[in-house]
Formats: structure tokens, sequence, C-alpha cells
């Protein structure tokens, strides 16, 4: 297995986990009496930034020490380059996963004009946004196993 399947895996795997355990420790925080809207707004709003930066640093960390392992276990750096191949294999996945969170953008705002609660449009963006980052792994790591 390629240093880009490894890597791809470990993406899947660790987004998955982030999200999944991020989600079960806000939804204890949640309360179905959320009628005020500044309080849903607030509620939402918070969600969505922290699990944004608890992310983005748990991706960080878990790269590094990824790559840390990788270079003991294997004795080989990460590839400092990019060829054509790597290049086109994310603009492929990037396609990929903006077309999952462009699809899900429009069902979230397709549910404000349904009349559906402010929930259901965040939920929305939020699994939207949570299979766009699955997906583009998905497609990266299809697209290094069986080529362009």
């Amino acid at each position: 297995m390629t240093y880009q399947e490894k890597k791809s895996i470990v993406s899947l795997i660790s987004t998955i986990l982030i999200f999944t355990v991020y989600c079960l420790y806000k939804y204890q925080e949640y309360s179905n009496e959320m009628l005020d809207s500044k309080v849903t707004f607030h509620y939402w709003g918070s969600f969505v930034l922290v699990l944004t930066l608890v992310s983005l640093a748990a991706h960080i960390v878990i790269s590094i020490i990824f790559n840390i392992i990788f270079r003991m276990t294997t004795g080989e750096k990460e590839p400092a380059f990019a060829d054509e191949l790597d290049k086109r294999i994310d603009l492929l996945a990037f396609r990929n996963s903006f077309a999952v969170f462009v699809s899900g953008f429009i069902l979230a705002m397709g549910s404000l004009v349904a009349d559906q609660p402010l929930k259901v449009m965040f939920i929305v963006l939020i699994a939207s946004g949570f299979l766009s980052d699955v997906t583009g792994s998905l497609s990266r790591l299809y697209h290094y196993r069986r080529g362009v």
C-alpha cells in the first residue's frame, strides 16, 4: 500500500471518529425546548464553529502522528513532491467532495423553503460537510487504488 493510500485511510477513519465523538458529546447539551431563535442560532453556531476548530486541530495532530509512525515503521519520508497523478487525483477528489457539499447546501436551503425548523437546515449542512469530507477521502483512496 502506498503512502497516499495509507494517508487516505487514516484521514477517513479520523474524520469519522472525530465527527462521531463530537456529535455524541454535543448531543447531551441539546434541548428539545429550543424555541427561541436566538438560542437555536447560538447552539448551532457554536456547534459548527467548535466542530471546525476541533476537527482542524485533530487532523493536524493525527497527520503529524501518522507521519512519525510511517517514518518509524518504513524508514521512508513523506513524498516531498506531488506528481501529475497526485494532482489529478486531488482535483477529482475535490470535485466529488464539492459536489456532495453543494448538494447538501441546496437541500439545506430547500428545507428552509419547505418551512422546516431551523435545526433541520443546520443538521443537513453539518451532515453534508461530513459526507463531503468522507467522499473526498474515499475518492482519493479509490483513484489511488484503481487509477484515474
